[in-house]
């Protein structure tokens, strides 16, 4: 409960390494990906912008990947993601595969609004009364690492300021 207040309280013989390792190994979450990694991923991803392979959220949609799929309709889907950044972290993306928000086109208005309200419904199914983050990542600088736009909801814990 209180166990980072209590480890951070001064103890005698004992280093502040072996505390931090200790803090570590008493985490019941999973690790975040650290601000390098998402970087790579996001450098690596922008390489391949433009690429005629499909990504990964179209073997999604296509179901010749297995995803856990919350929700879909004939205009997107919501599936948890496979490295949650919170204790419930899901995506909604659209079945067109639109590359970034950026490139999104004012005629894809009523698309990003429909994506929008599947994540505010889906966060209603998911029991985050008390709150949930909406991120969407765009372009290198943004840390997009798959170049199909994708809603990120995250909720379940309290979120801090600023993201990162």
């Amino acid at each position: 409960m209180y166990l980072r207040q209590i480890l951070r309280t001064p103890f005698v013989g004992i280093r502040t390494a072996q505390l931090t390792c200790l803090l570590r190994s008493t985490r019941a979450e999973r690790p975040l990906c650290t601000k390098n990694n998402e970087v790579r991923l996001a450098e690596e991803a922008s390489k391949k912008y433009g690429s005629p392979a499909p990504t990964i959220f179209l073997k999604v949609i296509d179901k010749s990947i297995p995803a856990d799929i919350i929700y879909e309709d004939d205009k997107c889907l919501a599936f948890r993601d496979i490295n949650p950044q919170a204790p419930v972290h899901f995506l909604v993306i659209p079945r067109v595969p639109i590359p970034r928000i950026s490139a999104a086109s004012d005629d894809d208005a009523e698309l990003l609004g429909h994506l929008l309200v599947v994540a505010k419904n889906v966060a209603k199914q998911e029991s985050l009364s008390e709150g949930y983050r909406v991120v969407i990542n765009d372009g290198k600088h943004g840390a997009q690492s798959v170049y199909h736009l994708h809603v990120h909801v995250l909720g379940g814990r309290q979120m801090t300021w600023p993201p990162g």
